[in-house]
Protein backbone atom coordinates (compact mmCIF):
# COMPACT_ATOMS: atom_id res chain seq x y z
CA UNK A 1 0.00 0.00 0.00
CA UNK A 2 1.75 3.12 -1.21
CA UNK A 3 -0.99 5.72 -0.59
CA UNK A 4 -2.88 6.92 2.40
CA UNK A 5 -6.61 6.59 2.58
CA UNK A 6 -6.90 10.14 3.88
CA UNK A 7 -5.15 13.46 3.54
CA UNK A 8 -4.54 16.00 6.26
CA UNK A 9 -6.39 19.16 5.31
CA UNK A 10 -4.73 22.36 6.43
CA UNK A 11 -6.74 25.57 6.41
CA UNK A 12 -5.25 28.79 5.04
CA UNK A 13 -6.50 32.36 5.05
CA UNK A 14 -8.38 31.86 1.78
CA UNK A 15 -10.25 28.72 2.86
CA UNK A 16 -10.99 29.64 6.49
CA UNK A 17 -14.69 30.17 7.23
CA UNK A 18 -14.99 33.04 9.66
CA UNK A 19 -18.35 33.73 11.27
CA UNK A 20 -19.50 36.56 13.52
CA UNK A 21 -20.74 35.70 17.02
CA UNK A 22 -22.20 37.79 19.85
CA UNK A 23 -21.53 36.93 23.48
CA UNK A 24 -23.41 38.58 26.34
CA UNK A 25 -21.07 39.13 29.31
CA UNK A 26 -23.84 39.95 31.81
CA UNK A 27 -23.08 38.23 35.15
CA UNK A 28 -20.35 36.07 33.57
CA UNK A 29 -17.21 35.34 35.61
CA UNK A 30 -14.32 37.16 33.93
CA UNK A 31 -11.82 34.29 33.67
CA UNK A 32 -14.32 31.76 32.35
CA UNK A 33 -15.62 34.28 29.84
CA UNK A 34 -12.11 35.14 28.66
CA UNK A 35 -10.97 31.54 28.26
CA UNK A 36 -14.00 30.57 26.20
CA UNK A 37 -13.77 33.71 24.07
CA UNK A 38 -10.09 32.94 23.43
CA UNK A 39 -11.09 29.44 22.22
CA UNK A 40 -13.60 30.90 19.77
CA UNK A 41 -11.12 33.55 18.56
CA UNK A 42 -8.48 30.89 18.00
CA UNK A 43 -10.92 28.52 16.26
CA UNK A 44 -10.13 25.54 18.46
CA UNK A 45 -13.75 24.36 18.58
CA UNK A 46 -13.79 23.88 14.79
CA UNK A 47 -13.02 20.55 13.14
CA UNK A 48 -10.58 22.14 10.68
CA UNK A 49 -8.44 23.94 13.31
CA UNK A 50 -4.95 24.78 12.10
CA UNK A 51 -2.55 26.10 14.77
CA UNK A 52 -0.63 28.59 12.63
CA UNK A 53 -3.62 30.17 10.82
CA UNK A 54 -6.28 32.65 11.91
CA UNK A 55 -9.27 30.34 11.42
CA UNK A 56 -11.35 31.54 14.39
CA UNK A 57 -14.50 33.63 14.43
CA UNK A 58 -14.99 37.35 14.93
CA UNK A 59 -16.34 37.86 18.45
CA UNK A 60 -18.51 40.72 19.70
CA UNK A 61 -18.81 40.99 23.48
CA UNK A 62 -21.68 43.13 24.75
CA UNK A 63 -22.41 44.31 28.31
CA UNK A 64 -18.72 44.14 29.27
CA UNK A 65 -19.37 46.53 32.16
CA UNK A 66 -21.59 43.89 33.81
CA UNK A 67 -18.90 41.20 34.04
CA UNK A 68 -18.13 39.97 37.55
CA UNK A 69 -15.14 38.68 39.46
CA UNK A 70 -15.23 36.14 42.26
CA UNK A 71 -13.92 36.80 45.73
CA UNK A 72 -12.19 40.12 46.42
CA UNK A 73 -10.48 40.34 43.04
CA UNK A 74 -12.25 43.57 42.15
CA UNK A 75 -10.31 45.40 44.87
CA UNK A 76 -7.30 43.14 45.57
CA UNK A 77 -6.12 42.23 42.06
CA UNK A 78 -3.47 44.60 40.69
CA UNK A 79 -2.72 45.44 37.05
CA UNK A 80 0.85 46.67 36.51
CA UNK A 81 2.11 48.67 33.54
CA UNK A 82 5.24 50.69 32.90
CA UNK A 83 5.39 54.11 31.26
CA UNK A 84 8.84 53.51 29.83
CA UNK A 85 10.52 56.08 32.05
CA UNK A 86 12.69 55.34 35.11
CA UNK A 87 10.44 54.78 38.11
CA UNK A 88 7.43 54.65 35.78
CA UNK A 89 5.72 51.54 37.18
CA UNK A 90 1.99 52.20 37.62
CA UNK A 91 -0.56 50.08 39.48
CA UNK A 92 -4.33 49.96 39.20
CA UNK A 93 -7.15 47.72 40.38
CA UNK A 94 -10.00 46.34 38.24
CA UNK A 95 -12.40 48.58 40.16
CA UNK A 96 -10.55 51.75 39.11
CA UNK A 97 -10.02 50.46 35.57
CA UNK A 98 -13.73 49.66 35.18
CA UNK A 99 -14.58 53.21 36.27
CA UNK A 100 -12.20 54.67 33.67
CA UNK A 101 -12.66 52.23 30.76
CA UNK A 102 -15.12 49.36 31.37
CA UNK A 103 -14.03 47.31 28.37
CA UNK A 104 -10.33 47.22 29.32
CA UNK A 105 -10.72 44.50 31.97
CA UNK A 106 -12.29 42.07 29.49
CA UNK A 107 -9.79 42.98 26.76
CA UNK A 108 -6.82 42.39 29.10
CA UNK A 109 -8.18 39.02 30.20
CA UNK A 110 -8.77 37.77 26.66
CA UNK A 111 -5.45 39.13 25.37
CA UNK A 112 -3.61 37.30 28.13
CA UNK A 113 -5.10 33.99 26.95
CA UNK A 114 -4.05 34.37 23.31
CA UNK A 115 -0.64 33.40 21.90
CA UNK A 116 2.15 35.91 22.52
CA UNK A 117 3.22 36.31 18.88
CA UNK A 118 2.09 37.85 15.58
CA UNK A 119 -0.78 35.38 15.30
CA UNK A 120 -2.04 36.40 18.75
CA UNK A 121 -1.97 40.06 17.71
CA UNK A 122 -3.96 39.22 14.57
CA UNK A 123 -6.49 37.19 16.57
CA UNK A 124 -6.94 40.04 19.05
CA UNK A 125 -8.04 42.30 16.16
CA UNK A 126 -11.04 40.00 15.69
CA UNK A 127 -12.39 40.91 19.16
CA UNK A 128 -14.90 43.75 19.60
CA UNK A 129 -15.87 44.67 23.17
CA UNK A 130 -18.71 47.06 24.00
CA UNK A 131 -19.80 48.46 27.34
CA UNK A 132 -23.54 48.31 26.67
CA UNK A 133 -25.96 46.08 24.79
CA UNK A 134 -25.65 47.95 21.46
CA UNK A 135 -23.04 47.25 18.79
CA UNK A 136 -22.54 48.57 15.23
CA UNK A 137 -22.05 45.15 13.58
CA UNK A 138 -25.65 44.30 12.63
CA UNK A 139 -24.70 44.18 8.93
CA UNK A 140 -22.53 41.11 9.55
CA UNK A 141 -25.57 39.24 10.93
CA UNK A 142 -23.84 37.82 14.02
CA UNK A 143 -25.38 34.87 15.79
CA UNK A 144 -25.86 34.80 19.56
CA UNK A 145 -24.02 31.97 21.30
CA UNK A 146 -24.17 30.69 24.84
CA UNK A 147 -20.77 30.20 26.47
CA UNK A 148 -21.92 27.16 28.43
CA UNK A 149 -22.45 25.27 25.15
CA UNK A 150 -18.86 25.71 23.94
Amino acid sequence: MDTLSYKTISVNNATATKNWVVIDATDQVLGRLASRVALVLRGKEKANFTPHVDCGDNVIIINAAKVRMTGNKMTDKVYVHHTGYPGGQRYTTPEKLMAKKPTAVVENAVKGMLPKNRLGAQLFRNLYVYEGAEHPHQAQQPKQINLNEI
